[in-house]
């Protein structure tokens, strides 16, 4: 590892950044790959940015290329496909393996796995479009009166909804299900949405988002510039370090590594609420890990250093 990390400070180092991609999120996955390709260029390392798609790979077949760092968000990119391909070329990259990164994904599988690990999570349902309305009616009144219709496998809050009533809830689901496909029927939790940053297996400074609207949406990430991004919103430092440990416990639990960030809803009746991993969050100028990171004292340019540095750590230790 020391060697590793003497490569980076004498910026040795030729790294490939990916970004664009296929999902439904490439615009923000371009703007991240633009961010963290100007970070490592100020770090004076030699940066290539590559628009890669399934159609596209060639600059995989550079080798020069030391590290590709991931900056792909949604499909192909963050679900464990463009992992799986690295790893069968044996190329260094950043992030999370093909295994957890599919199962951080895969949102029913995620809250699952929270579950089975004794982590606390909103109840759900998987939505079944050939259900019967009424049957899914009273399967949703048996555990909440008030519902988050979400697609299993998308980010930035795309195909989200929030609905008070099962029958509309059902009604969501079936249009959420043909746009998206698989998708699922979450309990409503009252309370604060806040998230916490995970670097080499570290946790970053927790941050409460509040939106103006009350949904933390698409449009409220990355058009309103009214919603908040507040640190130092929790009083209690042992509630704090609670939360950071669950998340912590949930990144570990997927089996991720290197970075990532876990979304939490703290819960009115204080009890703190997993909802998903990220494997691969926003690294725009204005994207919440850099935001955590920054409030730890680290400027994006070393962000995205130590972000390799675990890169070559997890190396180490897969090798070993």
């Amino acid at each position: 590892m020391a060697e590793n990390k003497l490569k980076i400070e004498n910026n040795k180092l030729k790294v490939a950044v990916l970004a664009g991609g296929i999902g439904e999120e490439r615009d923000i996955s371009i703007q991240s790959g633009q961010c963290v390709a100007q970070a490592l260029k100020e770090a004076g390392l030699n940066v290539v940015a590559a628009d890669i798609t399934p159609e596209n790979m060639d600059i995989l077949e550079d080798s020069n290329i030391d590290v590709f760092f991931i900056a792909l968000h949604g499909r192909f990119g963050e679900d464990g496909e463009l992992q799986e391909i690295l790893e069968r070329k044996g190329l260094v990259y950043t992030g999370s393996g093909p295994a957890a990164s599919r199962l951080a994904f895969d949102k029913m599988a995620g809250k699952k796995a929270f579950s089975e690990a004794g982590i606390t999570t909103p109840a759900v349902i998987k939505f079944d479009p050939k259900a019967d309305t009424e049957e899914l009616k009273n399967q949703l009144q048996q555990f909440a009166d008030k519902y988050v219709i979400k697609p299993l496998r998308q980010g930035s809050t795309i195909g989200v909804a929030i609905i008070d009533e099962p029958k509309l809830a059902v009604a969501a689901g079936r249009e959420c299900s043909n746009e998206f496909g698989d998708c699922m029927i979450e309990e409503f939790i009252l309370g604060r949405e806040i998230t916490v940053g995970i670097l080499e297996n570290q946790a970053l400074p927790i941050i409460e988002i509040r939106s103006k609207t009350g949904f933390y949406d698409y449009h409220a990430k990355y058009i309103d510039k009214q919603t908040e991004y507040l640190f130092d919103t929790i009083g209690d430092p042992e509630m704090a370090a609670k939360i950071q440990a669950a998340a912590l416990g949930c990144f570990n639990t997927l089996g991720c590594r290197g970075i990532g960030r876990v979304d939490f809803i703290l819960g009115d009746d204080e009890k703190t609420y997993a909802l998903e991993v990220n494997t691969i969050p926003g690294l725009t100028a204005h994207s919440l890990l850099p935001k955590a990171a920054a409030k730890a004292g680290l400027s994006m340019s070393e962000l995205c250093l130590k972000i390799i540095e675990a890169a070559y750590s997890s190396l180490v230790t897969r090798d070993s």
